[in-house]
């Protein structure tokens, strides 16, 4: 591809994620300032009924909630052209240290869940693929239904009951032991705490890889060129190895790169029921005690993070799949030829 091409197809990109940007974050913006919940009331808690009206009007002020709303958020758009996301009245500190601090803290646990969710789906989707129609394929796309349909709290307080209460092979809460600070907790624990979240978090992304995947392969199963290989005198295990992997494993990184967002919602309530103190859970804090700048600031950040994966997931499906790259080539031939036609 020319520079001149990837300087377009890039422009494009950024044009389009500006927009996106834009759109996000005035209605965000709108749905916070029409919430019933009161800013001041939500962060004074239970002595809101101590505090008297000039304490209130004091704090308003402060905040800047008694200005237009018109006039908040061109003050708040202003800051961030330069580079200021505000400053977290939930945390008390810069929303920029605030998602910095919990990202790194959330990454591994949607890491982890995102490999593990990734690699168990593809096997048991080119299983259940290879086995259609026999108690193999019945038993995985049985379990994948099911799992399509489960909410991740549940799962997670239906794991948390049985490996942390019952059996008490995981911890019950938290990112690292309670009473011990970050830097004196080694791999092993940090390891130990993270497992049963990523899990939750896996065994419910498990679901969608695992039925595309055993429609990509059936559908690989039944085309031309199997049929070929088959004819030729190639075995089954050949036939999935050689023929149908390739195929399978486009559609399974596409969706996988593509599932981003979901695993950021997914991990919204699975750090609320683990009480991992990750992005997630800045989330729900920062809803429930109406946080605008840090509410804001983690919307615009997890929409770069979503639409980055998309990105991703689109070149890596262009890379495997090779018709991606020749349905490319072929508009772009067409696009030069109607351009020389009406030349």
């Amino acid at each position: 591809m020319s520079p001149v091409r990837v300087i377009s197809a890039v422009g494009g990109r950024v044009l389009r994620l500006a927009l996106l940007l834009a759109t996000v974050a005035v209605a965000s913006f709108v749905l916070m300032v029409n919430s019933p919940v009161d800013p001041v009331s939500a962060y004074v808690g239970a002595d809101v009924a101590v505090i008297g009206p000039e304490q209130r009007a004091l704090i308003a002020e402060r905040w800047g909630l008694d200005d237009p709303p018109l006039e908040r958020f061109g003050a708040w758009l202003g800051n961030l052209l330069q580079g200021d996301l505000g400053h977290s009245l939930t945390f008390n500190q810069p929303v920029t240290e605030v998602i910095a601090q919990r990202f790194l803290t959330s990454l591994a646990l949607m890491s982890a869940a995102w490999l593990l969710s990734g690699l168990i789906g593809f096997a048991l989707g080119v299983l259940a693929g290879v086995q259609r129609g026999r108690a193999a394929d019945r038993v995985v796309t049985w379990w994948a239904y099911t799992l399509a349909s489960a909410p991740t709290f549940w799962v997670g307080l239906l794991l948390l009951y049985v490996f942390s209460v019952w059996l008490g092979w995981t911890p019950v809460c938290c990112a690292v032991p309670v009473g011990v600070t970050a830097d004196e907790v080694g791999l092993l624990d940090r390891i130990h705490h993270l497992l049963l979240p990523a899990v939750t978090l896996s065994i419910v992304g498990v679901a969608p890889v695992v039925l595309h995947t055993r429609h990509a392969v059936v559908e690989a199963l039944e085309s031309d060129y199997v049929a070929f290989a088959r004819a030729q005198g190639e075995s089954t295990a050949g036939v999935v190895l050689h023929r149908v992997l390739r195929n399978a494993a486009a559609p399974a990184l596409l969706l996988q790169f593509s599932s981003w967002g979901e695993l950021f919602g997914g991990s919204v309530l699975a750090e609320q029921v683990f009480s991992y103190p990750g992005l997630g859970a800045a989330t729900t804090a920062a809803a429930l005690g109406q946080d605008v700048p840090l509410l804001l600031g983690i919307a615009l950040f997890t929409t770069v993070f979503v639409f980055v994966g998309n990105a991703i997931g689109d070149l890596v499906h262009a890379q495997v799949d090779p018709r991606i790259r020749r349905v490319g080539a072929s508009w772009r031939s067409r696009g030069r030829a109607t351009a020389e036609e009406v030349a």
